[in-house]
C-alpha cells in the first residue's frame, strides 16, 4: 500500500533533515521531488499542484525560517496538508433513527462491490448490527449466487427474488429487513464494464424509489485516474455519500485515494486491505498520512490486535513471561493470533520503522508458515520442554515438517534467545548480546 511512494518521500525528508537552515531555494528542490513523487502516483495534476502551493506557502512562513528544526517542521507541515488532502476526519455511515437503515452500493463491474457488501456487512456485524444483503445485481452471471455464498460464510441472510427487476428488488428488500428484524439494508446494484445510461438510469431509480441513508462508490484503486472520471460520472448521477476503495493491497500507486477525495470532495469512509471477508478497513486520513509518510500506524495495529487477542489468555500469557514459563506452546498460540491480523507485510507497515526494513528481510507470510508448520511437528512434551530435541527428534521435526534439518535448528536457536529475552525483560533489563534479537522467522 503506497510503498513507492513512500520510499520516494522518505528520501526527500532524508535531505529536509539535514538542513541545518532552511531556505526558498531547498524548499523549493524539495517540493520539486515531492511533486514528482505524487505524479508518479498516479495523483491527478491539479491536485498535486494545489498541494505543493499549499505546503509551499506554509513552509516559506516567519515560524518556519526561524524554528531551530525547520527540516521537521516542513515535514509536520506536509503531514498536516496531506490529512487534509485525504480528508482531515474520518466519517462514519450515517444511520436512521428508524431502523432499518439502508445503503445503497454502487460502481463499475470488476470494481469488488459485491464482495465489498459481503465486507461491510460482517464490519456492521461485529459493531453489533443485524444487517441483511440484497441481491439486486440481476444482469452479470453468477452474481445473485456469489453474493449468496458470502451471506453464508458470514451468516448473513440475503435477499433476492426471481422474475423482479432491480428496483421491485430493492424496493421489497427493505420491507423484508423489517419483518426479518434486520437493522441495516446493504443493496447490491449491478454495474457495467463501463458507464451506460441504462445502468445511470437504474441506479437512479433505485435511489429515487427505496431513498437510501447512504450511497456508496466502490472503486478499484488500481485503475489510477479512470477511478477518478468515473467517480465524478456517478457523483453527478447519485450524488453519492462517501467512496470505498478496494484492492489498496495490490500492486497499485495509490493516486486514487487523493485524487477521489480532491475532485469529488466526498469522504473516502473504507478501504478494502485483502481478499478475505475481514479485510476491510474504516479510513482514517490522519492514519493513512502516517503511514503514507512512514511513521506507521500503531492505532490500528492495537485495534486489530484488540479483535483478536482474547483478554484472559493475554493475561495468562503475561504471567508466564513473569515466571520466565514462555514456551514454544505459547509461541505457536500467538503466533496464529498473529497471522488472523492479516498479512505480515500489512502489520510491519503500521509499525515505525519497520516500513524501512531491508528488502531482503525475511518476515514474509511463507516464513510464518515454515515455523508454524515445525513448532505443530513436536510432540507437546517437546514444546514444553524444547531441551531435550536431540538430533533424531530434530530429523523427525524436520521431515513432519517438510523443512530442513537447519531450519529446525534456526527455529530452536532463535526461539532459546528470545527465552533469555524475555526472562532479562522481566528482571527489567536486557543484556548487551541480547539487543536487536529478532523473533523466529524460519
Amino acid at each position: 500500500m503506497f510503498d513507492n511512494l513512500t520510499e520516494k518521500l522518505e528520501s526527500v525528508f532524508k535531505k529536509l533533515r539535514g538542513y541545518g537552515k532552511i531556505t526558498e531555494s531547498n524548499i523549493f528542490d524539495s517540493m520539486r521531488e515531492v511533486r514528482r513523487a505524487l505524479l508518479d502516483a498516479d495523483v491527478n495534476y491539479k491536485v498535486v499542484k494545489q498541494f505543493v502551493e499549499d505546503v509551499q506557502k506554509r513552509a516559506m512562513g516567519q515560524e518556519v525560517i526561524e524554528s531551530l528544526n525547520p527540516g521537521q517542521l516542513i515535514i509536520k507541515i506536509i503531514h498536516d496538508e496531506l490529512i487534509k488532502l485525504l480528508g482531515e476526519s474520518r466519517q462514519d455511515i450515517k444511520f436512521s433513527t428508524l431502523p432499518p437503515t439502508v445503503i445503497m452500493v454502487a460502481g463499475l463491474q470488476g470494481s469488488g462491490k459485491t464482495t465489498f457488501c459481503a465486507k461491510l456487512a460482517n464490519h456492521l456485524k461485529s459493531k453489533g448490527r443485524y444487517p441483511m444483503l440484497t441481491a439486486a445485481d440481476i444482469y452479470r452471471p453468477a452474481a445473485v449466487d456469489q453474493l449468496v455464498m458470502l451471506g453464508k460464510q458470514i451468516d448473513v441472510l440475503v435477499h433476492f427474488e426471481h422474475g423482479k427487476n432491480a428496483v421491485e428488488l430493492a424496493v421489497d428488500s427493505v420491507e423484508h429487513a423489517r419483518k426479518a428484524a434486520r437493522d441495516v439494508v446493504i443493496i447490491d446494484t449491478a454495474g457495467r464494464l463501463h458507464i451506460d445510461e441504462e445502468m445511470m438510469r437504474e441506479v437512479e431509480s433505485i435511489k429515487s424509489r427505496v431513498n437510501p441513508n447512504e450511497i456508496l462508490f466502490v472503486v478499484d484503486a488500481m485503475t489510477g485516474q479512470d477511478a477518478v472520471n468515473t467517480a465524478k460520472a456517478f457523483h453527478d448521477r447519485l450524488n453519492y455519500d462517501g467512496v470505498v476503495l478496494t484492492k489498496l493491497d495490490g500492486d497499485t500507486r495509490g493516486g486514487a485515494a487523493f485524487s477521489i477525495r480532491a475532485v469529488v470532495t466526498k469522504p473516502i469512509k473504507f478501504v478494502g486491505v485483502g481478499e478475505k471477508l475481514d479485510a476491510l478497513e474504516p479510513f482514517h486520513p490522519d492514519r493513512m498520512a502516517s503511514r503514507i509518510l512512514g511513521m506507521g500506524d500503531m492505532v490500528t495495529l492495537v485495534e486489530k490486535a484488540q479483535q483478536q487477542f482474547d483478554e484472559q489468555k493475554v493475561e495468562k500469557l503475561e504471567e508466564k513471561l513473569r515466571k520466565s514459563q514462555f514456551t514454544l506452546e505459547d509461541f505457536l498460540e500467538q503466533l496464529q493470533q498473529v497471522k488472523k491480523m492479516g498479512p505480515l507485510s500489512q502489520v510491519l507497515s503500521m509499525i515505525p520503522g519497520l516500513n524501512k526494513l531491508p528488502v531482503n528481510t525475511d518476515v514474509n507470510d511463507k516464513s510464518l508458515v515454515r515455523v508454524e508448520a515445525i513448532i505443530q511437528s513436536m510432540t507437546q512434551k517437546e514444546r514444553i520442554n524444547p531441551n531435550i530435541i536431540n538430533g533424531n527428534r530434530r530429523k523427525r521435526i524436520a521431515i513432519g515438517s517438510g523443512t530442513s534439518v537447519q531450519e529446525v535448528n534456526k527455529v530452536l536457536k532463535q526461539f532459546f534467545e528470545m527465552q533469555k529475552m524475555m526472562k532479562a525483560f522481566s528482571k527489567g533489563k536486557i543484556p548487551k548480546h541480547l539487543r536487536g534479537l529478532k523473533l523466529p522467522t524460519g
